[in-house]
């Protein structure tokens, strides 16, 4: 049953105890749903943002028309803008927009569909931002950087800078989502087409309002295809909740592939969860034009670890009864780390080659322990043998990316569509060397953005960046390899076994700097049964013990990790555990209960009497981990109140 009426200024269409109105004035939207109704702000209206810093309302089209439009399905509002021109010049750009309720859920969805193209612009700003400035910290704003963060409307730091401008797919955004809660009044907002999409926020120090609305970019140029935000309204909820919207979005989706469905595939992943996770590396490299490199102290640019050293290291863990290890190994290939890729072979020389490296190789699977090598097959160095900026990441003008902040210097971007053949290439060659590999590493596929070419011989949106960057994680699988990447984005669920890390933001951050939120296990929540997700160790002078968030997560521990870049990533100057004795007795304290919870589903996180350092995880199995950040305890008990700890 739905209800359409039109009044002098207004649009109304009502269904499934939500009504959708549009003012035509304003061209902004009130959605009446159960126990709130929200309007979008007349502060932040719909608006494109062009290429030469110019910028167009919706409203100034010479052509605006609405009218009802109703399926089976639902029945919504559908608007048309045409004839925009800007300095007396018409511009070749109209569109549609259709906002509907669907009668089967509820929910509301904004549809942005495409119509003439030509218009050269860098973003499009709609849905508007809900007004949201409740003066109270009942009222929070979810969002899904990195972990996760819950940013009450009066909190004390400004938020207005994401992780990669908030685009979804990278670390601005895990999943493509962000709510608000209004008490116990809330929303979910679900991008269903993320790979062109991001979000944006407004939050002044000390609020009183947060302001939070989605953008879409161009691809290649165009907008070329129907965008879809759902939005999901809630009388009764928290963020946990908003969580079990999307999780159920992410079964309905295919996203949601889990731990047990990837061991049935590959046993391996069972032999992974409780391993201890040892990061190290054998040869780096700075080169003069890299952001990194020390003038003052030039010797600090080069260093080399044999690969003797690391079979030495793995024989002693294995002599301290460490049953079950993970390597994952930097700078194994002859260039160095992050150098000259994707041309990182031979193993390298200096270190001892493939001789010395089959042998700690062979002593790996000895010792019954995992080896994984880092690679790289998004940064293109310029120094590379193979480099050819024919098949660099193109611009339409032609250009191709240019920077040289990582160790190898000046580099661009490989377009992903070549991706999947160097990892072929070099992958055959290290097993054909007898390197027994059980799990491997790609960087940054799942941390930074997709990315767009325009070369017309192999022209790449953004969607079929992130499926070529799933080609690759295929390949390793074809192999009997686990695949892991940077970070844990929800697009490389179906693949991703395990990955670097999915910290909470602060954790990137020097300690003591101001945090953007609250940190939560928004990623986990959602996503905790499908993949191995390993925690830092680090234990901070005066501040916190990150063993506790490994437990309260239920995750992976990293037994030893030396940071490739100090100051950077994570990698900061603490005062970690120096005893392996020490080390090792925490990693068993996170592997126990991983083993125990790693297949389980993460029900839910509380804060205990509105203490931000007591929280409290509950997983499916009916364990709880209540940690006191403060205090730096933990308990740890079953369904049946045993302390397990």
């Amino acid at each position: 049953m739905s209800v359409f009426s039109s009044e002098s200024h207004e649009f109304s269409v009502s269904a499934s105890d939500v009504t959708v109105s549009l003012d035509e004035g304003t061209l902004l939207y009130r959605i009446a749903a159960p126990g709130r109704t929200w309007e979008q702000s007349p502060c932040q209206g719909p608006v494109i943002l062009l290429r030469d810093g110019a910028s167009l309302s919706f409203r100034d089209a010479a052509s605006i028309r609405h009218q009802l439009y109703e399926s089976g399905a639902g029945t919504g509002i559908l608007s048309s803008y045409a004839d925009f021109s800007l300095s007396g010049k018409k511009l070749p750009f109209s569109f549609e927009t259709y906002v509907w309720i669907e009668y089967a859920t509820g929910c509301v969805r904004f549809e942005l569909i495409p119509g003439q193209e030509g218009l050269d612009f860098s973003s499009l700003r709609w849905p508007a931002p809900f007004v949201f400035d409740t003066p109270g910290n009942s009222a929070v704003s979810v969002m899904p950087v990195l972990q996760g963060l819950l940013i009450p409307n009066l909190w004390e730091n400004p938020v207005s800078s994401l992780p990669f401008d908030g685009q979804m797919c990278s670390a601005g955004a895990y999943m493509p989502w962000f709510g608000q809660i209004d008490g116990r009044k809330g929303y979910i907002a679900i991008c269903e087409q993320p790979w062109d999409a991001g979000y944006y926020i407004d939050h002044p120090a000390g609020g009183p309002h947060t302001h939070v609305g989605m953008y879409f970019l161009p691809s290649l140029g165009q907008l070329s295809y129907r965008r879809i935000v759902r939005f999901s309204f809630l009388e009764n909820c928290d963020y946990n909740d908003l969580c079990k919207v999307y999780r159920c979005y992410a079964k309905e989706t295919g996203l949601l592939t889990t731990l047990a469905e990837k061991s049935a595939r590959n046993p391996l992943v069972d032999k992974l969860i409780g391993s201890a996770i040892v990061h190290k590396g054998i040869k780096t490299h700075v080169s003069p034009d890299s952001l990194f490199y020390d003038r003052e102290n030039p010797e600090r640019n080069d260093f080399l670890i044999p690969f003797e050293v690391r079979t030495r290291e793995i024989r002693h863990y294995h002599e301290k009864g460490i049953p079950k290890l993970y390597l994952h190994l930097d700078g194994w290939g002859d260039p160095g780390y992050d150098n000259k890729h994707p041309d990182y072979l031979p193993a390298c020389e200096a270190a001892g080659g493939w001789e010395a490296m089959k042998e700690l190789s062979d002593t790996i699977r000895e010792c019954g322990y995992m080896f994984g090598l880092h690679d790289q097959y998004r940064d293109y160095y310029m120094d590379a043998p193979s480099f050819d900026r024919e098949f660099a990441c193109q611009a339409p003008d032609g250009s191709i990316f240019d920077m040289a902040r990582w160790a190898g210097g000046r580099q661009s971007y490989l377009c992903a569509s070549q991706a999947p053949y160097y990892v072929k290439r070099n992958f055959e060659e290290v097993l054909n060397h007898g390197i027994h590999l059980e799990a491997s590493y790609l960087d940054v596929f799942t941390c930074n953005e997709g990315d767009e070419c325009a070369n017309p011989h192999h022209r790449m949106t953004r969607r079929e960046c992130f499926e070529y960057r799933s080609a690759c994680f295929t390949f390793l699988w074809s192999k009997g390899i686990l695949p892991s990447s940077e970070e844990c984005g929800d697009w490389s669920m179906r693949q991703l076994v395990f990955c670097h890390y999915g910290p909470y933001d602060f954790m990137l951050e020097k300690p003591g700097a101001p945090r953007r939120g609250i940190p939560v296990p928004l990623f986990n929540l959602v996503y905790h049964d499908c993949m191995i997700l390993p925690w830092p160790m680090d234990r901070l002078p005066d501040t916190e013990d990150y063993m506790l968030y490994a437990l309260l997560n239920g995750g992976a521990a990293y037994l030893d990790k030396d940071g490739a870049y100090p100051g950077c990533d994570g990698a900061f100057d603490t005062a970690r555990e120096s005893q392996l004795e020490e080390e090792i007795a925490r990693w068993r304290q996170v592997a126990v209960l991983q083993e125990r919870v790693a297949k389980c589903e993460m029900l839910r996180h509380e804060f205990l009497d509105g203490n931000l350092n007591r929280q409290r995880t509950l997983f499916s199995d009916g364990t709880t981990v209540t940690v006191d950040l403060a205090a730096g305890t933990y308990e740890i008990f079953d369904l049946n109140k045993h302390n397990l700890a």
